[in-house]
C-alpha cells in the first residue's frame, strides 16, 4: 500500500496534457502554492512543476556525421574552425568536445589567455546556421583511400548532429573564494585575491535536480528542454554522486546528482547553447536546460517548494584546497538567497557575490516548458531507469 494521499502515474498526467487538461507551474510558482495550500492540495491540483538552469557545462559535446566523399576517407583527423575534433569513431563520424580549443590558441603562454574560441563555439555557430570550415586528414585505405578533405559544412548538410553531454545540470556546487594574495583564474571565473569576491553557479531553486532530490522521478527516458528543442536523460551524468550531505529537506549541500542528456542538434538554438571562454582557464559552452518534474504525490510536491535560502552550499578555497585535490576543507555554509542578494558576509567582512549561471535565463526556460506541455507539444518521457540515489 502507498505511504501517500496522492497517488498518480506518468500515464495519467500524459492523458491529461493530450486533453489540454494539465496543470503546470513553474517552480517558482509551486512555491506559494505549497505554503498557502499544503503539499496533499498541492499535488491534487497540480500536474507538472517545470524547472530550468543556463550556465557553464564544460561536460558537453557534440556528435556529427558529415557524409561520405567521392572518393571515400575515413578520417583519422579532423578539425572544425580549426578546432579539433576527435575522430577515432568511425569513417566520417566526428565528437567535438566544448572545451576543446582552437589549434593555433595560444593558450596561457600569454597569461592569462583569452581562449577565444573553441569547441562551444563551434556548436553555437552550427546550431546559428552558420558555415564551418571541416579539414580532415586520413592515412588511406583501400576501401577509403581519399588521404585529405576540406569543406564548408553547415547544420543542414550534415548527415546527423546531435548533443551529447556526459555531465550535465548539477545538483549544487560550490561558491569560490580565493584566499592567496593574487588574483587566480578558474573555471569559477576570476577570483580576486584575500577573499575579494565570491562566484557560484546554480539557479538554486529552479534547479532541477534541486526540485526533486532523491530523484523519484528522473531517470533514463526523461523528456527535458536540451539547448531550445526536446531531448532526453540517457543516463547519469560522470561524477553523479548522490551519497553527499543533505539537509532535513534532502537537498544535498554540495555537488551531488549529475545527467547525462542528449538531442537533435538540428532542433537548437544559438540562443540556448553559447560558446564562452573563461579567461586564464578555457573554453566552454553555457547549456540551457529544463526537466519537467510531475506531481505524483505530495512528497514530491513538498520538494518542488523548496526555497533559496533553504539550499545551502559549501564555499572552498580556489587557491589551495580545490587545486591541490585532497580533501576539501569547508570554509563555511551559505545559501541561495545570501548568494542571489549580491553579497555574503565572510571572514569577517562583506564581500560580492557573482553569479555564473542566469537565474532570468533559467525562469525563461521553465516558462517555455511550460508552454510546450500546456499546449500538448510536449509529453512526459516515462524513465526507464531512475537514476540512482542514496542508500536506504
Amino acid at each position: 500500500m502507498s505511504p501517500y494521499k496522492v497517488n498518480k502515474t506518468i500515464v495519467e498526467i500524459n492523458e491529461k496534457i493530450r486533453k489540454g487538461k494539465a496543470v503546470v507551474v513553474t517552480a517558482e510558482e509551486i512555491i506559494g502554492i505549497v505554503e498557502e495550500k499544503g503539499p496533499v492540495k498541492a499535488a491534487l491540483e497540480v500536474d507538472v512543476v517545470t524547472t530550468g538552469t543556463f550556465g557553464p557545462m564544460c561536460s558537453s559535446g557534440a556528435f556529427m556525421n558529415f557524409g561520405h566523399t567521392q572518393p571515400r576517407i575515413k578520417a583519422a583527423r579532423a578539425w572544425l574552425n580549426n578546432v579539433p575534433a576527435y575522430a577515432g569513431i568511425a569513417a566520417v563520424d566526428i565528437y567535438v568536445g566544448v572545451t576543446e580549443p582552437a589549434e593555433d590558441d595560444p593558450l596561457n603562454k600569454v597569461y592569462p589567455g583569452e581562449f577565444k574560441y573553441g569547441g562551444g563555439h563551434v556548436i553555437q555557430d552550427l546550431v546559428a546556421g552558420k558555415p564551418v570550415l571541416l579539414r580532415a586528414e586520413a592515412y588511406g585505405t583501400d576501401c577509403y583511400p581519399r588521404k585529405k578533405l576540406e569543406k564548408e559544412i553547415t547544420l543542414k548538410t550534415v548527415q546527423e548532429a546531435f548533443i551529447f553531454n556526459p555531465r550535465n545540470a548539477y545538483q549544487n556546487y560550490n561558491c569560490a573564494v580565493n584566499l592567496s594574495d593574487k588574483t587566480i583564474y578558474t573555471y569559477m571565473g576570476v577570483l580576486r585575491p584575500e577573499a575579494g569576491n565570491a562566484n557560484y553557479c546554480s539557479a538554486g531553486q529552479l534547479s532541477p535536480l534541486m526540485n526533486d532530490p532523491l530523484y523519484r522521478t528522473i531517470g533514463i527516458g526523461t523528456r527535458i528542454f536540451l539547448g531550445g528543442g526536446q531531448g532526453f536523460i540517457v543516463w547519469r551524468g560522470t561524477q553523479h554522486n548522490p551519497h553527499v550531505k543533505r539537509g532535513s529537506n534532502q537537498v544535498p549541500r554540495g555537488g551531488a546528482g549529475t545527467l547525462s542528456v542528449l538531442g537533435d542538434m538540428k532542433q537548437m538554438s544559438p540562443e540556448w547553447l553559447v560558446g564562452a571562454s573563461f579567461q586564464g582557464y578555457g573554453c566552454t559552452m553555457i547549456v540551457g536546460l529544463g526537466v519537467p518534474i510531475p506531481l505524483l504525490n505530495e512528497e514530491i510536491a513538498q520538494f518542488t517548494a523548496v526555497k533559496d535560502e533553504d539550499i545551502y552550499t559549501q564555499i572552498i578555497d580556489y587557491s589551495k584546497d580545490y587545486p591541490e585535490g585532497g580533501p576539501t576543507q569547508s570554509l563555511g555554509e551559505v545559501n541561495y538567497k545570501q548568494l542571489k542578494s549580491g553579497k555574503i558576509r565572510f571572514n569577517g567582512k562583506e564581500i560580492p557575490t557573482t553569479p555564473l549561471s542566469s537565474y532570468s535565463k533559467a525562469r525563461k526556460i521553465a516558462e517555455i516548458l511550460k508552454e510546450w506541455i500546456q499546449k500538448g507539444e510536449f509529453l512526459l518521457g516515462e524513465p526507464q531507469q531512475l537514476l540512482p540515489s542514496v542508500k536506504p
